[in-house]
């Protein structure tokens, strides 16, 4: 499978050429929320087909494969909770399950480290994979709520994919305003 094995920015993990950690040219104009943010692989070939089976096909039994390689990606295991970003109720009835609170359970049970539930998002809006970038952003920013359970933690935020991060950027700003001490993020794959 098709894992980054360079230097990739560490405010969203897009990969870079060098050999020092860096950051990529939008995150330096307008850094993520987040302490840090990685990334197991690339978003393609092999890595591509079993997040797309484990997201759309059922796959449901991939989750703690999956977290075995969030786990040897993990820069620290340091964190009060490791929260999965949300999918709304609607969206998640006729999934049967929300692919990322799977990952994040199998990895809180991988390091010790409860997982949390402490974002939601109240309402189904556009899907972010079929909107052009320009327009993610603005899809996001005010899509997600955040628990006052928050308050104080140092969060582990998981996702399965990272494309342009704005997913990420809303749940860690969502939760940085309910108090959060601080949020990292990490994903199986980062689309490029």
């Amino acid at each position: 499978m098709p894992r980054i094995t360079g230097v990739k920015c560490d405010s969203c993990a897009l990969p870079l050429a060098g050999d020092a950690v860096a950051r990529c040219i939008a995150c330096q104009l307008d850094p993520a929320p987040m302490a840090w943010c990685d990334a197991w692989g690339h978003y393609s070939g092999g890595l591509e087909k079993l997040l797309h089976a484990f997201k759309f096909g059922k796959h449901d039994f991939l989750d703690d494969a999956l977290a075995s390689l969030l786990e040897s990606t993990l820069r620290e295991t340091s964190f009060d909770a490791v929260v999965p970003v949300p999918m709304s109720r609607r969206k998640e009835r006729r999934r049967g399950y929300n692919q990322a609170e799977l990952l994040a359970r199998a990895v809180a049970k991988r390091i010790g480290v409860r997982c949390g539930m402490l974002l939601t998002k109240p309402a189904d809006g556009p899907t972010q994979s079929l909107l052009p970038r320009a327009r993610r952003a603005a899809n996001v920013r005010h899509a997600f709520r955040a628990s006052q359970r928050a308050k104080g933690q140092s969060i582990l935020l998981i996702d399965d994919i990272c494309t342009t991060g704005e997913t990420l950027r809303a749940c860690a700003n969502e939760l940085l305003r309910a108090g959060a001490a601080r949020v990292c993020a990490l994903t199986v794959a980062k689309a490029s």
